[in-house]
């Protein structure tokens, strides 16, 4: 990354049902690693595979172009609760980026020097979420869910399920910590206010939360570790691994300073 760059987060989106080109997808079975073919094979659904796929290629190609090394060297481990991470000092010491997937979507957020989560979901999956909500949601964010319309609730429960989602990946801890610590709220004027746990010893001023509406059926959530920083700019690009890419814009909704 220049200089600029490093003020910058870049998220990369594809979508797998607009992919098929049979070459492309031969390159991306090609640059994955044995594990990850394993990982591959064992979908059940055509569907997934394919998903899986995708995803694999736009991780690859994308990390690729940061760290200079070809897609198929890419060596990845993770850390103990399971978030990926690249291989390798020299170049893995500064970049960090995040995955997440969906039926119809795959994401891949990538800054410097600041820990980052996204997460994706399709909000046309089946989901009792009023279940979900009274078990894994803050008591503020139920009051809040409790005042919307049926069709509205159903979207703020994804944007509090995937901004939960992408601060607990940016952390590092998955589903190690409560779902609950931190507690979200959407006050209205296109901003995202955020309630940590006594316990986590946050403070909200050093992180920063945005919501997306990458397609009318999806809702997306990123989270990161700012700091004190300036505030970055954040750049979205549609693209196909291998093939095209393209500058992407969306709805989007994010926290001030």
């Amino acid at each position: 990354m220049t200089s600029s760059q490093t003020q910058e987060i870049h998220l990369w989106f594809a979508f797998p049902e607009a992919i098929r080109d049979e070459e492309a997808l031969s390159e991306y079975r090609r640059m994955m690693s044995p594990e990850e073919r394993r990982r591959y094979q064992r979908f059940h659904f055509e569907k997934h595979r394919h998903q899986f796929l995708v995803s694999r290629g736009l991780m690859r190609t994308m990390l690729s172009r940061y760290t200079q090394i070809r897609p198929e060297d890419l060596r990845f481990s993770k850390n103990r609760h399971g978030r990926p991470e690249i291989d390798g000092t020299d170049v893995s010491s500064g970049l960090r980026f995040n995955l997440s997937h969906t039926d119809g979507l795959v994401a891949c957020a990538v800054v410097w020097r600041h820990d980052i989560g996204v997460d994706v979901e399709d909000t046309q999956r089946r989901v009792e979420f009023s279940k979900i909500a009274d078990r894994f949601f803050s008591p503020r964010e139920m009051c809040e869910l409790r005042t919307m319309t049926p069709e509205r609730k159903r979207l703020l429960f994804f944007d509090f399920w995937t901004l939960k989602e992408a601060y607990l990946k940016a952390r590092g801890s998955g589903l190690s910590l409560p779902l609950d610590s931190c507690s979200f709220h959407r006050p209205g004027d296109d901003r995202i206010s955020v309630l940590f746990d006594a316990r986590m010893k946050e403070e909200p001023s050093r992180w920063l939360f945005w919501t997306l509406s990458p397609t009318a059926r999806h809702r997306a959530a990123l989270a990161v570790h700012w700091g004190t920083a300036r505030a970055p700019t954040l750049r979205m690009n549609r693209v196909v691994p291998l093939m095209e890419e393209q500058a992407f814009d969306c709805p989007i909704t994010g926290s001030s300073r």
